[in-house]
């Protein structure tokens, strides 16, 4: 198993089938299938490259098989901190610790970059992923934002960890 920048040579559309099925899998119940159904193959090949924003892959026997992406805040109010934008994983390597082995590079690769306080953003009925964060040393920050997918509201919650306070499961 390897955990690398992603690189020119990596193949977008396998990265973005990670984010595809970690979609599906993550948000079965929250977001409505019918949306979750609809997510066309390839839906974010074109977003792996953008500027400002790092992405990590894990490797397994050749095969990728979970991804990150990272970024000084994109939100103006809380600059300063380093922002973890996602992290999937294909639903058949979920709860094999691949998942908190991601998270402890995109925090690494945050507090090289000089960020002390870092942040995510996880849907509030997310509640796995949410319990998941908080054993790795992230607590709810109190900020929340509301948006529209697939026809429904939803609530995201702000989680927040300073890079010292960061555990390992």
């Amino acid at each position: 198993m390897e955990i690398r920048h992603i690189q020119e040579s990596d193949d977008r559309l396998a990265i973005s089938h990670i984010y595809e099925e970690g979609w599906k899998y993550a948000y079965r119940g929250i977001v409505p299938q019918d949306y979750l159904d609809s997510i066309p193959e390839g839906r974010w090949a074109s977003c792996l490259d953008q500027e400002g924003v790092d992405s990590l892959v894990v490797e397994e026997d050749g095969r990728l098989i979970g991804t990150s992406s990272y970024s000084q805040s994109r939100w103006e109010q809380f600059g300063g901190s380093g922002e973890i934008i996602s992290i999937y994983l294909l639903p058949e390597y979920i709860g094999r610790g691949y998942g908190r082995l991601l998270l402890e590079a995109a925090v690494g690769e945050l507090q090289k970059l000089g960020y002390q306080e870092i942040f995510l953003w996880v849907l509030e009925e997310n509640l796995r992923a949410r319990k998941f964060y908080e054993k790795c040393g992230f607590i709810s920050a109190g900020h929340y934002m509301e948006h529209e997918i697939g026809g429904k509201m939803l609530r995201e919650v702000q989680y927040h960890c300073l890079g010292s306070r960061f555990t390992l499961l």
